[in-house]
Parts: structure tokens; sequence; C-alpha cells
């Protein structure tokens, strides 16, 4: 009897790696774009403006901020939902995987799962964010964003926020190159080691960063607590977030 290969299971797992993947380098890019305040609150500022499109229009559009926040969010929707599909369905599958885990002790299984948790808080962590993002995008700036960070109380989300995210990428890129990677079988044990300690390498390197420019944050924001709600004022005297 011919049997017809269906091929869908694969375009999805094709399909996550690539959402997983855009949104990884998103993150990688979005550290640096916020670590632009460790350079001082006008290059923050200056960020704030080429996001908003003024250094192209002129003017300032908030709205392109939103749009891409609203981007991302479908993005994220997306690939949780392509992920769920590889999550323990049941409390009987979940019992049987624990089980696996701790009988095998395998180190990549253990990584597997360390991201299924942190991709499950990430989805409420950064699903908060981006919605604050989505609907006040006009509230980025040196001082506007310090504000919402200490006196909005956001660091007790964004410092989880900043640990979970990180790893949980580190995690998704290494899992990414030895399922995609071009490794033999021969050579594929000896990669592994060294694909890990990359990875290990660059996630430490974020955390370092982000760490440093959610402190930053957090001391311009406790400096200007009170006159919270006030807007940066470029050097040029005119208003600015």
């Amino acid at each position: 009897m011919d049997h017809k290969l269906n091929r869908w299971p694969a375009r999805l797992d094709l399909l996550q790696s690539g959402s997983g993947l855009l949104l990884v380098l998103f993150i990688w890019g979005h550290m640096f774009f916020e670590s632009s305040i460790l350079l001082g609150k006008d290059a923050m500022l200056w960020v704030t403006k080429m996001f908003e499109g003024e250094h192209i229009f002129g003017k300032p559009y908030p709205v392109l901020v939103s749009a891409a926040a609203a981007v991302l969010l479908l993005l994220i929707a997306l690939h949780a939902l392509l992920a769920l599909r590889k999550f323990p369905a049941s409390y009987r599958q979940y019992q049987r995987f624990n089980h696996h885990l701790a009988s095998v002790r395998h180190m990549d299984t253990t990584l597997w799962a360390v991201q299924v948790i942190t991709g499950f808080l990430l989805f409420f962590l950064a699903s908060a964010h981006l919605l604050v993002v989505l609907v006040q995008p006009d509230n980025i700036g040196p001082y506007a964003s310090a504000d919402r960070i200490w006196s909005g109380r956001f660091w007790l989300v964004y410092a989880p926020l900043l640990l979970i995210v990180h790893v949980h990428a580190g995690i998704g890129v290494y899992r990414l190159a030895m399922k995609w990677g071009p490794f033999s079988a021969a050579t594929s044990g000896l990669w592994r080691g060294r694909i890990r300690l990359a990875l290990y390498c660059i996630v430490a390197f974020y955390l370092c960063l982000g760490t440093a420019s959610l402190v930053t944050y957090m001391r311009i924001g406790a400096e200007h607590a009170p006159f919270a709600g006030e807007r940066y004022m470029a050097p040029t005297g005119t208003e600015a977030h």
C-alpha cells in the first residue's frame, strides 16, 4: 500500500525554529539598544527617536513602536503555540518525563526541561512588558523608562525577565545549532561541547550587559523619583522623553 508522507510535522518544526531564531536575534539586538543608557541619557534619547522614526520623518511617530510590539506579541504567540506541541499534554506524560529526566540525567534533556519552564514564564513576563510598550509607546526615554522601572516598580518584572529570557534564548540557540547544524554523527559530540561553551559565554555577556543597564535605569529613576513624570530635556532645550 502506498502511504503518503506527512510533511507537516517537519514544516511545523522548521517554523518553530525560524520563529525562535527571529526572537533571539531581536532580544540580542534589543539589549544593545537598551544598553545605550550606559553611554548617557542623550545616547538613549537618540535611540528612542530612531525607533520613533524622527531621524527619517522629521518628527516622532510612537505608533511605530506600538506596531513593532504588536508584531512581536504575535510572533511570541506563534512560537509558543508551536512549542506547546512538544510539552507533556497530561499529568501521566509529565510523570514519565520527570522519571526519565531523573534516571537518565542527560544534559541536553535537562536543558530542554529548563527551556520548557523558562518558556512558560516568558509567555507572561514578556507579554506584560510588550503590552506596556504597545499601549504607552510614547513613555520611553531616559527619564520615562527610568521612572517606569523605579517609581513604577517594573524592575520587579524586568529583573527576572532579564535572567529568564537570556537563559531561554541561549538554550534555544544551542538546540537550533545541534538540530540544524552541518555536523556529522562522528563530530557532533565534539561540536556539542564547543557550542555549549560558546553559548554559556554569550548568555553571561548579555546578563552582565542587561544587569548593568537595569541598574543604571534604577539609579536614574531613584534620583529622578521626586520629579517622576517629568520628561528628559534634550540639550537643545526641546522636550523629549
